[in-house]
């Protein structure tokens, strides 16, 4: 069994490694101008949503409708993966963004998902306050780690909204994206200006 100051521990550790998998992706679209497509602000979306079930357990203590967000996230999330693995698993068919460590972020991005389902369901099974959730107090008070991991996720969270609003616009985003969409807009609507003057 696991205690619930442990468990709070591993929660925020978990959230830190959520961050941590957003953030790689992030400056990865910045340094190497990567741009995300649909599937991979999928993924994305799956993170955070797994990082909100994380915070729920933080914030409120373990339950298992908290688990069950991250579950139902993580196979959402999967589900994008594998079917952006399966796009482009047929030789010929290329591949999209740069490989990481051997692997493209999609892949990896299947095998974290397929990990956080796992982890889960083991802290379901493990986690004794699950069964008496009065036991567990309330609130961020006193602990330092989940507070940062959760300031962390809040900020990569809303880096990565901006950003896809940017390159998608208010429409459906680009299945091969090239700029962001808003920038170019406003771009071109100060170059009209100009040559209207």
């Amino acid at each position: 069994m696991i205690s619930p100051d442990l468990s709070r521990t591993l929660n925020a550790l978990a959230l830190l490694v959520i961050s941590g998998i957003l953030t790689a992706a992030f400056i990865d679209q910045i340094a190497n101008f990567d741009l995300p497509c649909p599937l991979c602000l999928l993924q994305r979306v799956g993170f955070v949503a797994v990082g909100f079930g994380l915070c729920l357990n933080l914030v409120y203590g373990p339950r298992p409708q908290h688990y069950g967000i991250m579950i139902v996230s993580a196979i959402i999330g999967g589900s994008a993966s594998v079917r952006q693995i399966l796009l482009h698993i047929v030789p010929g068919t290329g591949s999209y963004g740069e490989p990481f460590l051997g692997l493209h972020f999609y892949t990896w991005a299947a095998l974290a998902f397929f990990c956080i389902t796992l982890g889960a369901a083991v802290m379901l099974i493990l986690e004794r306050q699950v069964s008496d959730p009065a036991r567990m107090p309330v609130g961020l008070a006193g602990r330092p780690l989940a507070k940062l991991a959760i300031a962390v996720i809040l900020l990569v969270s809303a880096g990565n909204a901006v950003s896809a609003l940017l390159e998608c616009g208010p429409g459906v985003c680009a299945d091969n994206p090239t700029g962001y969409e808003l920038l170019d807009e406003a771009e071109e609507e100060v170059d009209r200006m100009e040559q209207a003057q």
